[in-house]
Formats: C-alpha cells, sequence, structure tokens
C-alpha cells in the first residue's frame, strides 16, 4: 500500500508539473491582460482622449499603419502552406483463393526444397513465431509448385492489386478518373517497363497533362515518401489532388535457394496494396478524413552497415532474393532515435521537451550517469500505426516508446491478418481503428515505416471528423473485424 500511494503521488505531481509547463503562456499573459483591463476600465473617457492625443497620430501614419498591416497579412497567407487533406483511401482485400495457410505453405517448402531439411525446418520456426494467421495471401504464380515468377504473372498480380484498390477508392469518393490531377505510385521490387503508374494510366484513361511518378527499390517505407512527394507537388499547384498508390509485388520476388537470411522474406511478405486521396482543396476539408501535419525522413545511407543491412542480392548459387542482416533490428534502433530527435520537437508538449533537456545536459555538462529521460510520446498521440514488419519490430517499438498493448494492437492484428504487406501496411492498420470506432475527431496518428537505405520516416495526421461505424465494405476489416482482437500466442506449433 505505501509503494502504491507513493506511485500515485508521483502521478499526480507529474500531472501538476505538465499541466503547468504546458499551459505557461496563459498563466504569463492572464495576469498581465486582466491588469491592462482594469487599467482600462478604471480610466474615465477624458484619460483615453489625452493619451490618443499625446500620441500626435496624423492620417498619414494611420494610412501608413493600415497599409503595413495589410501588407504583413497579405504575405503571411500567401506564403503559408497549402494545407493538405486525406479525403479517403481505400487498402486491397485479397481473394480467398489466394489464401495460404500454414499447412499449405510448409508443404510447398518441402516439395522445393525437398533437399534442404534444414532450410524448411527454419521456415518453419521462423513461421510458428512469426504472429501471421492462416488467412494471409500469396500471388497466384506462388502457389504454383514449382513457383512461375513470369512477367505476365508478375502484371497480373499488379494489375489484381492496384486495379482493385483503385476501383475501391473511386468508388469510397465519387472521383472520376479525368479529375485526378496527380498520380504517385510506388513498389520497390516490381518495375516493368511501361511502369505501374502508365499501367493506371492506361487502364483509367487519366488525363495527357496528369503529373506521374513511379518510385521503385525504396523499401517499405516508399508509403511515406510518395506521401511526401504528393505533398510537395501539391504546394506547387492549388486547387488539385493527388492519388498515391502503395504496394509490393510478389510474383517475381520468391526466394528459392537455401540462405537463411534470405528465407525470412518467403516468411513474412504477404499480398496488399493501397490507394490514398489527397487533396489542398478547401471545399473537400467537410468530408476529407484526416489532415496532414507533419512528415519527418530520415536516411542513413551514408553508414555502410545501414546501407548494406537490407539488400537485393544473389545466393552462391545464382538464386536472387532479399538479405535481411542480424544487425536489421540495431540499425532500426538507431534510424528511429534520429527520426524521433526530429519529430520530438515538432509534436511532444512543452513539459516532455523541457525534462528531456535536462536530462541531457546534466549527461553533457555534469558527466551524470543519469538515465536520459525518454520522452512519452502518448501525450502527443492517440493512435500509434508502426509498420508491420515483424513480430520483432514492433516489440521493439513497443518497449522503444513504452507504449501499451492497445497503442499496437492495430500493428499487430495487421500482421496476423494480412502479414507484412510493406509500404501499403500503415492503412491496413489505419483501418483498423476506424473499424473498431475509435477514430475521433481531433485524435493525432503517427505512421512509423522503415525501409531499405535504410531509412525510417514518419507522418503525423489528425482526424479532421469522427469515423462513424459501421465502416463500409470496402474497408478490409469489413468482414471480420468482429473477431479482432484475437490472442496471438508466442509459438504455433505446426
Amino acid at each position: 500500500m505505501p509503494e502504491n500511494s507513493h506511485s500515485i503521488k508521483l502521478r499526480y505531481v507529474k500531472l501538476c508539473y505538465q499541466y503547468l509547463v504546458n499551459n505557461i503562456l496563459t498563466f504569463l499573459l492572464v495576469p498581465i491582460m486582466a491588469t491592462i483591463l482594469i487599467q482600462f476600465l478604471q480610466s474615465n473617457p477624458n484619460d483615453l482622449l489625452n493619451f490618443y492625443n499625446s500620441l500626435s497620430l496624423t492620417s498619414i501614419h494611420l494610412v501608413c499603419s493600415l497599409f503595413f498591416i495589410s501588407y504583413v497579412t497579405t504575405c503571411y497567407i500567401m506564403s503559408r502552406p497549402r494545407t493538405i487533406y486525406l479525403v479517403d483511401y481505400a487498402c486491397f482485400r485479397p481473394p480467398i483463393t489466394c489464401r495460404i495457410p500454414f499447412a499449405a505453405f510448409m508443404e510447398h517448402a518441402h516439395l522445393i526444397l525437398s533437399s534442404e531439411p534444414k532450410s524448411v525446418r527454419f521456415q518453419m520456426k521462423i513461421l510458428e513465431r512469426s504472429g501471421l494467421s492462416e488467412e494471409t495471401a500469396l500471388p497466384p504464380a506462388m502457389h504454383y509448385i514449382p513457383p512461375t515468377p513470369t512477367m505476365d504473372l508478375a502484371r497480373e498480380e499488379a494489375e489484381l492489386v492496384i486495379f482493385s484498390a483503385m476501383d475501391s477508392l473511386l468508388a469510397k469518393t465519387g472521383l472520376k478518373p479525368k479529375d485526378i490531377d496527380v498520380l504517385v505510385v510506388n513498389c520497390s521490387l516490381f518495375s516493368p517497363t511501361p511502369s505501374l503508374s502508365a499501367m493506371v494510366i492506361n487502364k483509367y484513361k487519366l488525363r495527357s497533362n496528369i503529373k506521374s511518378f513511379n518510385l521503385s527499390g525504396m523499401g517499405c517505407s516508399a508509403g511515406v515518401i510518395s506521401i511526401d512527394l504528393a505533398r510537395d507537388i501539391l504546394q506547387q499547384y492549388p486547387n488539385s489532388n493527388a492519388v498515391v498508390i502503395s504496394t509490393e509485388i510478389l510474383t517475381p520476388n520468391g526466394y528459392l535457394g537455401k540462405e537463411r537470411s534470405m528465407l525470412l522474406t518467403n516468411c513474412l511478405f504477404r499480398m496488399g496494396g493501397a490507394a490514398i486521396l489527397l487533396s489542398n482543396r478547401k471545399s473537400d476539408r467537410g468530408r476529407a478524413k484526416y489532415r496532414l501535419v507533419h512528415i519527418v525522413r530520415t536516411h542513413k545511407g551514408a553508414d555502410d552497415k545501414s546501407f548494406r543491412c537490407v539488400q537485393q542480392q544473389e545466393d552462391p548459387e545464382g538464386k536472387v532474393g532479399i538479405n535481411l542482416c542480424i544487425d536489421l533490428m540495431q540499425v532500426a534502433g538507431e534510424a528511429l532515435k534520429s527520426n524521433i530527435t526530429t519529430i520530438g520537437p515538432l509534436v511532444l508538449p512543452a513539459s516532455e521537451q523541457l525534462l528531456f533537456l535536462l536530462t541531457l545536459i546534466c549527461r553533457k555538462l555534469f558527466k551524470s550517469k543519469m538515465k536520459l529521460y525518454i520522452p512519452d510520446f502518448k501525450l502527443a498521440f492517440e493512435h500509434f500505426c508502426i509498420h508491420a514488419g515483424g513480430r520483432a519490430v514492433i516489440d521493439e517499438l513497443q518497449n522503444n516508446l513504452q507504449l501499451s498493448a492497445e497503442h499496437v494492437e492495430a500493428s499487430r492484428m495487421a500482421l496476423y491478418r494480412f502479414g507484412n504487406t510493406s509500404s501499403s501496411s500503415l492503412w491496413y492498420e489505419m483501418s483498423y481503428i476506424e473499424a473498431k470506432g475509435r477514430m475521433k475527431k481531433g485524435d493525432r496518428i503517427w505512421q512509423i515505416a522503415f525501409g531499405s537505405g535504410f531509412k525510417c520516416n514518419s507522418a503525423v495526421w489528425k482526424c479532421n471528423r469522427t469515423i462513424k461505424l459501421p465502416v463500409d465494405d470496402h474497408n478490409p476489416w469489413a468482414d471480420c473485424i468482429d473477431r479482432y482482437p484475437v490472442d496471438i500466442p508466442d509459438v504455433v506449433r505446426l
């Protein structure tokens, strides 16, 4: 009981401290304004008239003052960045025919690597601890024995994923293809000619003057990079919109060798994709779901270890795959620290910034061994969308940011239901929060993505309106949200 009482007292002290520091300007300005108001009310009209006459203002002074105020106001309005709204988005829901149960996955592994039982057992151990369910999906070409990663089948997968997400987005928003001003498509490993963005333009017969971009090779964090690119373009073109499509095409990228560091991706990556509509039009403010607040990008590519920790390469037998180095979590942690250092001052309340600064000063100036204060990001955000790259990634961020199980629930459930869908995983997590009815007006969302290079990118959104239930049929969780959250065991014995 004494320990509980002590902890409760500390909590109240911290709450008082936070309230005081976060409202320090209010506490300072209110007495000053009250003093001025009292002085004004106690003055008689003659005193006010004498004060005005003492200023010796002429009509020229008044005109110049009004001109200066108008000029400053106009410059501020013209230089202020345009507000970017997220009108709506749609995620691809894989057909049931693409589902890959554990038994089917392991049967394929046995048949494809029949002469490598150790590699098969390794994949089984990874799958048992992966945090994935039996409902994740792989493209049709990956169901063949042996897999047939042809260009035609890869294009078919791209058309299935991208067109499905795009059709859902157009249906949800009522947007006409001819009204799209900007198109950004990101897919890291599949980059055909003509490009995927050209494929979308051809399918939907978009305008000839559309500004289109196709990003490749940028890893799982490319979704936030695409949002950043679309934002920069919309800042230059008023009254415009942009469609961003994020996906990863798996057909040509399955690894058929025996190197353990390259077999990991086979166990984690699954089909997925998302289409997002952004706009800078004031007319879209009322119906938009979110408003973009910040984007912070961190690139550690100058460091050799970071650059090589996720790399597409050939194994000794000439088979191509993605090599995940053993230092991956350490590199990701360093990238996250750099990203947090930049985003912290933008989003954290003054009380948290002050505590962090004081502990930093004590450590640097006084050579103190005091533990560096970890800011409480739960005071800055109501929701966290952590890239569902794997169970270890989510665990690491939950521990580093001191998040609760509910804060990482969306990430764990997205990994469980859909697997690692690369750059689109953030949108499956956002959809989960909406489907649960937790997204309220004014809520702040932090999207955190990691990618090869090595990159850590963050996007901060603010909810523009409360998302009401029930969610529409285009939500990828619409047919199963009642079953979630589920308990995910540490190990599923196969």
